[in-house]
């Protein structure tokens, strides 16, 4: 491992790509601690802490997982690159729909620019919209400041959706500079960075809640939740490689007297194709029942609507139901959109290659669809065991949720994949200059394939 580091700083491109990143991210951690103006801090963290089992506590800690911002701390960042994940997935959602910008992604680099570009200017509405509920919600609570509340709210607001809009703006900014100059994806990383921060944090608290005076966490379950935290990586790692390859053969051509092609190949189909997405929109959509029935269980008291916000809080069987559910319905949704098997089927027919058995064109698009539904299926269910993973771990072993939401589960997952990712492209350069892998003995890090 020493050789490797030894190598890997030993090459000046690599080097300064690596040192480069670690720049951007350094950068987006200190501008992470930039408040915004006007709000009182003290009072926000301290209502904040007390609510942390609530709808709207779980809420933050989703946001902070996700988007690599954090609402419990009104930051410039505070919005994370939440806004800029959406305005992107919008367009890749429309670009089934529309025949423009499909037509647009049809054009190469060009096209892609060109969407990029509308794709920055949704980013800058959607953080004018967003920061704006924000800083209402903030106003409400009673964060912000008395004379400032009273007397220069429309300054508050103006001042505090600008600077909330230009961290975001900025945050998209370094993520395309890590794009460019740096290793890795620019944007994945500065969300691993928010969740990397975030669990020694979560360590400390483990520790003081296993030595403090009213002791709550017991050896036993400490080494119950390293146990499900080595289970949860591995797995990650697993389903993260794991691959469908299906077997390619090229069509023979003969040229003059020599014979081209015939070469056997693989077409590789991940087995969770749609990554952390599915796990990201149920999540989203299943905090709405909880904070609507509870606000109605609020305002109208009986039994009926105590029992149904009951249904739908996180420990409740309804909701994991409902849950694992809304994963499997995303986890489908997102591999449609993504996985084009008749556009597939076409360039593996034009490129005079064809799957052993099936003819070219129909058949072959049909059998991409069953493998890829098959698959489909094995990685939703793993994507839904690792989102309830945390819960169990707050139910069974009474840890806070926002501990075990980082030491298992989603967050982990989003570590371990960016990981992988990101030694993949160390690893590739290395490899193109003769030198070993992060593994003895191994050129790469190999794809689990059945």
């Amino acid at each position: 491992m020493l050789t490797t580091i030894k190598n890997i700083f030993g090459i000046p491109e690599l080097r300064f790509k690596i040192l480069f990143t670690l720049g951007m991210l350094c950068i987006y951690r200190i501008g992470f601690q930039i408040p915004v103006i006007g709000i009182d801090q003290l009072t926000m963290a301290e209502i904040l802490k007390g609510s942390a089992d609530s709808p709207f506590g779980r809420v933050a800690d989703y946001l902070q997982i996700f988007t690599g911002g954090s609402l419990s701390q009104s930051s410039l960042f505070g919005l994370g690159i939440m806004p800029y994940i959406s305005a992107s997935i919008i367009f890749q959602l429309l670009g089934t729909v529309v025949p423009a910008l499909e037509k647009l992604q049809k054009e190469g680099q060009v096209g892609r620019q060109k969407i990029q570009e509308y794709t920055r200017y949704a980013t800058v509405v959607l953080c004018l919209i967003q920061s704006f509920f924000v800083l209402a919600w903030m106003l409400q609570s009673g964060f912000v400041q008395a004379e400032i509340a009273q007397d220069h709210w429309l300054m508050f607001y103006l001042a505090g959706m600008f600077s909330m809009t230009a961290g975001t703006v900025f945050l998209m900014w370094l993520g395309e500079q890590i794009d460019e100059y740096g290793i890795g994806n620019g944007i994945s990383l500065i969300i691993m960075a928010g969740i990397v921060s975030q669990m020694p944090w979560a360590v400390m608290q483990m520790v003081t809640n296993m030595t403090g005076d009213n002791p709550t966490v017991t050896p036993a379950k400490v080494i119950f939740l390293i146990l499900a935290f080595v289970g949860v990586v591995a797995g990650a790692i697993l389903i993260t490689q794991g691959q469908r390859r299906i077997p390619i053969q090229q069509a023979k051509q003969t040229r003059g007297q020599r014979v081209y092609g015939g070469q056997r190949q693989y077409l590789p189909l991940r087995v969770n194709h749609g990554g952390v997405m599915p796990i990201i929109f149920a999540s989203t959509l299943m905090l709405f029942p909880s904070i609507i029935f509870g606000q109605i269980a609020r305002m109208w008291e009986n039994n009926f609507t105590a029992s149904i916000n009951d249904a739908f809080q996180m420990d409740s069987f309804v909701y994991n139901l409902c849950y694992i559910l809304m994963i499997y319905f995303f986890a489908y949704f997102w591999t449609t959109v993504q996985f084009q098997p008749k556009e597939m089927a076409n360039q593996l027919r034009d490129y005079g290659s064809f799957i052993p058995g099936l003819r070219p064109g129909r058949r072959t698009a049909e059998y991409l669809e069953k493998v890829m539904g098959r698959i489909t299926y094995v990685g939703a269910a793993f994507l839904a065991i690792i989102s309830v993973v945390p819960t169990v771990v707050m139910v069974s072993l009474n840890i806070p949720f926002n501990v075990a939401i980082l030491l298992g589960g989603t967050g982990l997952l989003i570590v371990v994949s960016v990981s992988l990712d990101l030694v993949q492209r160390i690893e590739a350069n290395l490899l193109m200059r003769n030198y070993d892998g992060f593994m003895e003995g191994s050129s790469r890090i190999k794809s689990a394939h059945a």
